[in-house]
Parts: C-alpha cells; sequence; structure tokens
C-alpha cells in the first residue's frame, strides 16, 4: 500500500471530480485529503471525528482513479482503510453496526420483509432448473421492484433459461464494504456453499452492487469462484442483437446515466446505449458521460448513513441533465436519483432500462 500512496504528487485532479467533495467543499472530504486519511490509518495515527467520517463517506465511485496520472487504486486504500478501522475496533461507524445487524436478521441490507420479496411477481413461483442463476439483490427486491418485474419478464421472454431462488437472501455487500471483511467472509461462505449445492455456474444480476460483490469481493476474501458473473445488459443484449425484429419502437427523448460500477467498473457503456436506441429511443447524452459520468451518490454505505449528502449529490446530477426522462442500469441510481427528485421537486422520470425493452417487447 505505501507504494501507492508514496506515488501521490498531490495535483489535486482527484479533488476536482470527487462528487463529495464538489458539493460540500470540505477540503477534508477530498479524494486527496482521503489518501492522507488512510495513511494515518496504517501508521495508526489518530484521526479526528472528520478524518474518520471522511473514510466513510466515499461512494466509491471511481472518479478520482479514473483522472489520477499516477494510476492510485484510491478506492482500494479507502477499503483497506475501512477494514483497519474494523480490525481495530473503532470501525465502522454507529448507524453501519445497526445496518449490520438488520442484515443478520433479515438477510437483506434495506429492512425489507423477506416474505414479500417476491410480491412483484405476478404468476405463480416456480421452482425451476438451471445452471443459470438469475439474483435479484436486495434493491431490486424490495425498493425498485419494477427493475426486478421487467428484467425478469424480459429475460423470460427472450427464452433465456434461468431460475430464481424463492429464499435468495443477501449479497452481503454491505459487510464488505463498511470494512467487516470478517462477517463478509463468513456469509460470502454461506452463498458459496448454496450456490454450489444447487450447481449455479453462472449468475445474472441486475444489480451493480451485486455484480460488483460477486464479481470481486468474493474472489477477494474466498479465493477463484467456480461461477462467472453478468449483469443483465449483457445477456439482454447478446440475445436482442441477434433478434431485432421482436422490439417495437416507442420513440421518446431520454439521457442514459452511465452507472459507476458499470461504466467506470466494467467498461460497459456501448450495450445499454445500443439497446435503448434499438427501442427507438433517442438518446441525450449527458454532459459528463460514459467513464466521465458523474456520480448518483449512493454506493458504498453512503446513502444509508449520510443520506442527506447522497441526495445533494443526485440533486447536482439531475439538475445537470436536461432531459425529463433518464434511464439507468443501475437499481441503486434509480432509487438515489429518483427519491431526489421527487424530494427536490425535479420533474424527472427514472427508469431502470428493463422497463423501456419491456415495453417495448409488448
Amino acid at each position: 500500500m505505501q507504494d501507492q500512496l508514496d506515488k501521490c504528487t498531490e495535483c489535486g485532479a482527484c479533488d476536482e471530480v470527487c462528487p463529495v467533495y464538489k458539493i460540500t467543499g470540505e477540503p477534508v472530504f477530498s479524494a486527496m485529503s482521503r489518501l492522507k486519511t488512510a495513511e494515518m490509518i496504517f501508521y495508526n495515527k489518530e484521526i479526528d471525528d472528520a478524518r474518520k467520517e471522511s473514510i466513510y463517506n466515499c461512494p466509491k465511485c471511481m472518479q478520482c482513479e479514473s483522472v489520477c496520472p499516477e494510476e492510485i487504486k484510491i478506492t482500494r486504500l479507502v477499503h483497506e482503510a475501512r477494514a483497519n478501522l474494523a480490525n481495530k475496533g473503532i470501525g465502522p461507524l454507529e448507524k453501519h453496526g445497526i445496518i449490520i445487524k438488520g442484515i443478520q436478521k433479515k438477510s437483506n441490507s434495506v429492512g425489507g420483509d423477506p416474505g414479500k420479496r417476491l410480491d412483484w411477481l405476478d404468476e405463480k413461483f416456480i421452482q425451476k432448473k438451471s445452471d443459470t442463476l438469475l439474483y435479484l439483490g436486495c434493491i431490486p427486491a424490495y425498493l425498485v421492484k419494477d427493475a426486478a418485474h421487467a428484467t425478469y419478464h424480459v429475460l423470460k421472454k427472450l427464452d433465456f433459461n434461468f431460475m430464481m431462488l424463492e429464499e435468495e437472501g443477501c449479497c452481503y455487500t454491505y459487510l464488505y464494504e463498511s470494512g467487516r471483511t470478517d462477517l463478509a467472509k463468513q456469509y460470502f461462505e454461506k452463498n458459496v456453499k448454496k450456490f454450489s449445492n444447487l450447481g449455479i455456474k453462472h449468475i445474472v444480476v441486475p444489480c451493480n452492487g451485486c455484480l460488483k460483490c460477486f464479481k470481486y469481493f468474493y474472489p477477494d476474501l474466498l479465493g477463484k469462484m467456480d461461477f462467472k458473473v453478468s449483469h443483465a445488459v449483457e445477456i439482454i443484449y447478446e440475445l436482442l442483437k441477434k433478434r431485432p425484429e421482436l422490439l417495437n419502437k416507442v420513440e421518446q427523448k431520454i439521457t442514459y446515466q452511465d452507472p459507476c460500477r458499470l461504466a467506470r467498473g466494467e467498461k460497459i457503456t456501448e450495450e445499454p446505449r445500443e439497446l435503448l436506441k434499438m427501442c427507438g429511443s433517442t438518446l441525450e447524452e449527458a454532459e459528463k458521460n460514459r467513464e466521465d459520468a458523474i456520480c448518483c451518490g449512493a454506493g458504498a454505505g453512503i446513502r444509508s448513513v449520510f443520506p442527506k449528502l447522497s441526495i445533494d449529490i443526485a440533486e447536482s446530477l439531475l439538475k445537470s441533465i436536461s432531459t425529463k426522462t433518464i434511464a439507468t442500469s443501475c437499481p441503486f441510481c434509480t432509487f438515489n436519483l429518483s427519491y431526489a427528485s421527487e424530494k427536490k421537486n425535479l420533474e424527472k422520470e427514472i427508469i431502470y432500462f428493463t422497463r423501456i425493452i419491456l415495453d417495448s417487447l409488448e
């Protein structure tokens, strides 16, 4: 880690794009300051409450990394700082602890009733057998149910062979993101055992948090996995580019909001745009798009612990987009931007991308 820290030339490029610093104006909450705070934590130096908060109010959007001329892995250093604080017993924050207890009790990160997890399903649940699992994730299942509904029906209409779980549980990304890697490892192992017993070889997710967790966090703690992980947009794009005649053109002007973990993390930017165009949408690009897209402010635990900051970041993003309708391929973006739009009376409609595809298929 020290070699990463030593690379910093204090050029300030990261601070220019940090969404938290841009909203708060507090130097301690800048990306460059976070690096200094992380170094203090690694060397057991005392940090004040503001510095401690700065480690947890980072949405890990990777915008800082995308502009860093030294290619410093800032997001990883923030994670290591969180884990270090947890190992010392001085992290995470109190509110993280409350949410973690809720996850352990209800097996989801949003306090949802597990008995109502599939109440969006407008047909009888049938437990199919397949080595491909559609893993919905907590936010689609409980908070953005149209993302779950539309993704399920699009894949079904395209004759994609998959199964779902009646009792899915959580991917437990929140445990990892908060720095509680000890707990995360325990729950990751339980999920891996469950997937193995079911013969799962491929996990398809509509949720970007689940994507990153299964694809990177699980191997980080457990080693190589026996399953591959795909985002729903990848699967749907491959299916529809072979059968575009299935889509009816529904003309509308929209802006596609690139999610951080797909655009910067996976370099998936063109597939969702092509799908929306195939549905008849006219795309009007945001000023900052693709790998330069602005973060919605929800990720890495920030929305649950710092809701005002998260909503303020979302408001700033929404005000920078001229179109009324915004499509995205991240349920958390959908949730946070929708909430901010309503809270701030911005009159924006935020849609999870599979809804547009499903409407075009019907």
